[in-house]
């Protein structure tokens, strides 16, 4: 007999290579595969007489097999199967492509249930149906599962397809395992009106015959909002516990601001800071110099001067006698951090390092050990500011760059180099607060929401291939004016597989064509470090007219005189990353242009992300369309690669249920409830299921 903790390969249906599939997406038992919900439902419940069939429409029929011919083709290993069936009405026709096995099922005399699109064909004498869903009629027990009913639709499993998942799926539930665990507790359930976990499944995979159609696509029926509510409730339960251990930590050290330190900050100081900066640096002085661990999350639209605000803080930390480990995720965007960050702090006599992969052993030893001595005060670095090797003096501040790219994990094992750390998690990428509560609701935010004075709103025209000429013309009469141009490709170098215009071929058309008379430059991630520091150098100075370069000036790249960028192939990159891309100009007061070179045809995604470029430049309107666009699956980059953040909920679209759950899990844990039994039992499972990406072990 099969429980929830049964191996999946020994479910019906499965076995060990369909498991395999399976378990690459974190499915490896009965329970998991439960839990596995379909995305949409198709009502196939009502059976049309083939006389009653509308061309256009889908439906159901029921018809008795008449005969099956398998076709073969003049395409290699390509055959088409065609099934006549009969009712008391009529005939009907249905196709199917590379399935010859149903010669063998749909046997003459046999009655199937048939559901698809019908069209009428040739002239009219009866409906045809290409790829339909069918589903044998046993006389016995008329029990179906693929059509005559509302039918659970879900995302394919490598080779497990929708029918195959509804199928095995179907056998589960028809027989539920015991044990299903049921974690809402009781009173929350029932002041919510909310059924069972076992019963709840069971309807979300197969819902009754008279279930609002409308309802289930909304994810509106009881079911569903049972299973959101406690997916939301046991998430913010995580959050609180993770808060709740936060506040129970003290520091070492509190870093006090001093008029001497007011002092040391204008020195330091290139131009005059935004009222947003201004509010956000207060705040984190204020935090800085608590006793509470600083856990904020810095959100600003490209160009709104993060980076400023992080090293302003650290004069701060450093002043006080402590260390500065500032995290990033490439080696790339750590060079362009190091450049910068020097610039500003080694006049200022503060010691600044770059730990990086590309140093030779010896150097590396050095550097690690000069950090943990003391006799570094910043050091910027990826993920090896993370490695057992590296220990610090006194660590009092860690900032975190681009932090999605981390994990929560991430960020506590860089804290944790330091007793009571402070931690400023910085982003360019405009989160909607939606999300921003699921990926940081660890952290508090501080919103940079204004340009710095001068600058100017970027203007975003969509070009095509035709208008080639006109966007050269574009490029002359900016650099004529005595401003420079990006010019970005997706690829390196064109491949044979691929029509992508790639960043060398685009080099060398442009600088031995139309700008042979121009300084062209290139720039990309196969280039040595120094070659490419070397590049970036001299169009910051002024020595090159166009840079040509594929993403790597995506971030951290700042040349004011650059007033004009050229996308080429826009429609292959995603929203955000146009939006990056774009935020490289505009950074000085001339006025500033973004032209996307489009290539059709384009998907209606790719046109839907080209639309919201040219009709905004506010990062976080672009966010928010990025989401519509790509679904949170996506967005989050969990979308069959593993479990998702959440299996059903969602957070931009079940925004009463979020709340209402959140509510509950303070006034839980307000009211004691996790010191009963029930609630014990209730926060083990919460660490277990959350404690990965929250660090609740080390919470407790």
């Amino acid at each position: 007999m099969l429980d929830i903790t049964t191996s999946i390969q020994f479910v019906k249906g499965v076995g060990p290579k369909k498991a395999e599939a399976l378990d690459k997406c974190g499915i490896r038992t009965v329970y998991d595969l439960l839990l596995y919900l379909p995305f949409r439902y198709e009502d196939r419940s009502r059976r049309w007489k083939i006389a009653e069939i509308e061309s256009g429409h889908s439906g159901t029929a029921e018809v008795e097999v008449v005969s099956v011919n398998v076709r073969k083709t003049r395409r290699r290993n390509f055959t088409i199967v065609e099934m006549v069936g009969k009712d008391e009405t009529g005939k009907l026709k249905a196709v199917w492509f590379n399935q010859e096995f149903l010669k063998d099922t749909l046997t003459p005399g046999r009655k199937v249930l048939i559901y698809g699109t019908f069209e009428t064909t040739g002239f009219g004498l009866f409906p045809e149906v290409k790829s339909p869903q069918y589903e044998l009629v046993d006389d016995a027990q008329d029990n179906t599962t693929h059509a005559g009913r509302i039918v659970p639709v879900y995302e394919r499993i490598g080779t497990m397809s929708p029918k195959i998942l509804r199928r095995v799926i179907h056998f589960l539930v028809m027989g539920m395992p015991p044990g299903i665990p049921d974690f809402l507790p009781e009173a929350i359930a029932k002041r919510h009106d909310l059924p069972s976990r076992e019963d709840a499944l069971a309807r979300v995979h197969f819902p009754d015959d008279d279930a609002p159609l409308d309802e289930l696509n909304a994810f509106r029926s009881p079911s569903q909002k049972r299973l959101i509510f406690e997916e939301f409730f046991l998430f913010f339960l995580a959050l609180e516990l993770r808060k709740a251990h936060d506040r129970r930590l003290n520091k070492t050290k509190v870093f006090d601001v001093d008029d001497a330190i007011r002092e040391k900050v204008r020195t330091i100081l290139p131009f005059r800071l935004t009222g947003a900066q201004k509010k956000t640096l207060k705040t984190i002085a204020d935090e800085l110099a608590s006793p509470v661990p600083m856990r904020r999350l810095v959100q600003g639209d490209v160009g709104s001067g993060k980076t400023i605000v992080g090293v302003l803080a650290s004069v701060i930390v450093m002043e006080g006698g402590a260390q500065v480990a500032f995290m990033v995720p490439t080696e790339i965007l750590a060079e362009q951090h190091f450049a910068n960050v020097r610039k500003l702090l080694e006049p200022a006599g503060y010691r600044v390092a770059l730990l990086s992969a590309r140093l030779k052993k010896s150097e590396r030893e050095a550097l690690i050990s000069a950090i943990e001595g003391g006799e570094i005060d910043l050091v910027v670095g990826t993920h090896a500011l993370i490695q057992d090797a590296v220990t610090f003096r006194e660590l009092g501040l860690a900032i975190i760059d681009e932090q999605h790219r981390f994990g929560v994990v991430q960020r506590a094992v860089l804290r944790e180099k330091g007793a009571g750390c402070d931690v400023l998690v910085m982003t360019a990428t405009p989160i909607p607060r939606s999300l921003a509560m699921t990926l940081h609701g660890d952290l508090d935010v501080s919103l940079l929401d204004e340009l710095p004075p001068g600058r100017q709103p970027i203007r975003t025209f969509r070009r095509e291939p035709s208008q080639e000429k006109a966007v050269f013309r574009a490029m002359e009469e900016t650099i004529s004016k005595g401003h420079q141009v990006y010019f970005v490709c997706p690829l390196i170098e064109e491949s044979e597989n691929s029509d992508l215009k790639a960043a060398v071929d685009r080099f060398e058309s442009l600088s031995r064509g139309p700008f042979a008379k121009r300084r062209v430059g290139l720039v990309h991630g196969r280039i040595a470090a120094e070659e490419r520091e070397q590049a970036m150098a001299a169009f910051a100075s002024g020595e090159v007219d166009i840079l040509v370069a594929t993403t790597v000036i995506e971030v951290g790249v700042d040349v004011p005189n650059a007033t004009l960028i050229v996308i080429e192939h826009a429609e292959r990159f995603g929203l955000s990353q146009l939006h990056q891309l774009r935020g490289r100009v505009g950074r000085g007061a001339a006025a500033s242009e973004a032209l996307l070179l489009t290539y059709p045809p384009l998907t209606p995604e790719g046109e839907r992300r080209i639309e919201a470029m040219v009709e905004t430049n506010d990062g976080f309107v672009i966010a928010e369309r990025d989401l519509e666009i790509r679904g949170p699956g996506d967005y989050f980059g969990t979308r069959q690669s593993g479990a998702p953040l959440f299996r059903i909920a969602d957070m931009l679209r079940d925004p009463e249920l979020r709340d209402e759950a959140k509510r509950e899990a303070g006034e839980f844990l307000a009211s004691g409830g996790s010191e009963t039994e029930e609630g014990r039992r209730l926060l083990s499972h919460v660490i277990e299921l959350w404690g990965e990406r929250f660090g609740l072990a080390a919470a407790g």
